[in-house]
């Protein structure tokens, strides 16, 4: 049976210190005649449902710099977009290619895809967890905090309980973060993800501290990361004056920031929307590392693709 990546439960505490390791190896190697090759001969398939910067470029120049051969799907230029089953991408898909990235609406798609490959599948994004994501972020709170090890480490969520704060939430467990959440009401993340982190966490023997709170001032109190994303994701954009008023009070700026620990850095997985749940002086400031974070998409999926694909 293959190993997928769907969540980062699927890597478990272990394999994820060991690819956040491997990724900062292969950074470092980058552009030398050390760096590893372990795609040579194979390639990945990379179909896309929903539209991608940082996700397509960083997934087919990561094949590309594994010695591999990126083949990038636009749903609805395939017969998937056509109508054909998911069941039936993955049977045929999976007899041409090493390994596939989804990048999709609902996560059972993702699922489905997954449960009928032949061959490992990554969760590029969906509508429920943003996996890889939270690889390049965990990757850039170690490099900026210079330690690889992030138990108890004050990380502000500020905005929506949406799919990159599931993927933080669980983050949290595998490694100890201290990780307050502050979401309107109406816009927590789901109770049975914190379920999920709750079980994952008492496997591993982690006592995380997940809180869910209003108060965007309280969470960011002494907080070394502020990370955030924009109010009204892809596939909300109906909703997108509605939620601006519901999250007005809920942006990032220098008096948010003044609240956090002195050495703290701002994340955002990007795009970013300037005025709204970001302040420009902040985002372009000197704590932010969303471009650093940006640029880590590259390496922790690199070390991704070198462990899951044999």
């Amino acid at each position: 049976m293959p190993k997928h990546f769907l969540t980062l439960l699927d890597l478990g505490r272990d394999d994820l210190l060991r690819v956040l390791a491997r990724a900062k190896e292969l950074k470092a190697l980058r552009g030398t005649p050390a760096h590893p090759r372990p795609l040579e001969g194979k390639s990945v398939a990379i179909v896309l449902e929903k539209a991608s910067t940082r996700t397509r470029v960083s997934f087919e120049v990561g094949v590309f710099e594994l010695g591999g051969q990126p083949v990038t799907l636009l749903a609805k230029d395939t017969q998937l977009g056509r109508g054909e089953p998911i069941e039936d991408t993955a049977r045929m898909l999976s007899r041409f290619v090493h390994a596939i990235v989804f990048r999709t609406f609902g996560h059972q798609k993702v699922q489905t895809l997954a449960k009928h490959s032949r061959v490992p599948v990554i969760n590029g994004l969906c509508d429920r967890f943003h996996p890889c994501q939270l690889l390049a972020d965990l990757q850039t709170v170690q490099e900026a905090l210079g330690t690889e090890d992030l138990r108890d480490v004050p990380v502000a969520w500020i905005g929506d309980g949406n799919n990159v704060s599931h993927s933080w939430i669980l983050a949290a467990a595998l490694l100890g973060l201290d990780l307050r959440l502050a979401c309107p009401d109406g816009f927590f993340p789901e109770a049975a993800v914190l379920e999920m982190a709750a079980r994952a966490a008492r496997e591993v023997g982690i006592d995380p501290q997940i809180r869910v709170v209003r108060d965007p001032r309280e969470a960011a109190e002494g907080a070394r990361v502020v990370t955030t994303d924009v109010w009204a994701s892809m596939g909300q954009e109906s909703e997108a004056v509605a939620r601006a008023r519901v999250f007005e009070g809920y942006q990032v700026d220098a008096a948010l920031m003044e609240r956090a620990a002195r050495d703290a850095i701002f994340l955002h997985c990007l795009p970013a929307h300037r005025g709204e749940e970001v302040s420009a002086d902040v985002i372009d400031g000197p704590a932010s590392r969303v471009w650093d974070e940006a640029e880590n998409r590259l390496h922790a999926q690199k070390a991704l693709l070198e462990h899951l694909v044999r």
